[in-house]
Formats: structure tokens, C-alpha cells, sequence
């Protein structure tokens, strides 16, 4: 399952998604993990949540991020969530290639059964179509 939260800044994003890895952490038998730009969520989520910063692995459009997520599931199949905070910023803002991204990530939880939480900074009067089934 994929759920995408957006708005713009200053809307509570972040701290939504902060409330969700807590609360997911809580709740799993597996493991969690946390995707975002830097490290600025380091001191908010539960230490048992694995952070990755995506700009240490150079990450900076939607493909590459696809394969991020697919390599970290690859190197561990005890996950059971993951969460991706600013994705349309790390996807270098490139709208359509996004909503590629959103479709193959959905696809990806599906067959394996994992829960992919996903905030872009968008205002909601443009999200795209494909944006809108994630919402």
C-alpha cells in the first residue's frame, strides 16, 4: 500500500510522518525505514527506525529513487514500512517522472506486502491524477 501526504510547507508534513514511523515502529514484528533528504528527523523518530539520508547516496530523480527503495527491501525482507519524506523534492521536482514513480513503488508494496508512506510538497490543487489515487 502506497499513501501520499502532501501540501505545502508548513502544513504538518513532516510531522505526520514522524507520528506514523513512531507509531509503525510500535506496531511491527519487522523493520522500519525512514528515507529523507538529510538527517533533520534524527532526534524526532525511535531509534529502532533505520534513516537513511538520501542525499548521502547522491540520490536526485525518480528512478534513482525507485532503485533505492527496491535495493534497501532487497538487502532486507523484514521490512514492513517505508517512508519517504520530500520524494518529489529528492525526484528533482520532475512531476511526470514522480508519478512514474508513484505507479511502480504502488506496484512494488503490493507484491510484497509492505507499507510505503510518501510526502511531497505540492499544493493539493496540483496534484496530478495519478497523485490523487495515492492521496
Amino acid at each position: 500500500m502506497v499513501k501520499l501526504i502532501i501540501g505545502l510547507k508548513g502544513t504538518g508534513k513532516t510531522k505526520q510522518m514522524i507520528e506514523l514511523v513512531n507509531a509503525a515502529v510500535d506496531r511491527t514484528n519487522g523493520s522500519v525505514v525512514c528515507i529523507e533528504r538529510s538527517d533533520k528527523m534524527r532526534y524526532d523518530i525511535k531509534y529502532q527506525c533505520r534513516l537513511i539520508p538520501a542525499d548521502e547516496y547522491l540520490i536526485s530523480d525518480a528512478p534513482s529513487l525507485y532503485g533505492f527503495v527496491c535495493g534497501i527491501y532487497a538487502s532486507n525482507h523484514d521490512i514492513t514500512d517505508i517512508f519517504i519524506d520530500s520524494a518529489l523534492r529528492i525526484s528533482g521536482n520532475d512531476v511526470p517522472a514522480f508519478d512514474v514513480f508513484l505507479d511502480k513503488t504502488a506496484s512494488f508494496a503490493e507484491v510484497h506486502g509492505i507499507n510505503i508512506v510518501i510526502t511531497s510538497t505540492i499544493d493539493t490543487s496540483d496534484a496530478t491524477e495519478t497523485m490523487k489515487k495515492y492521496i
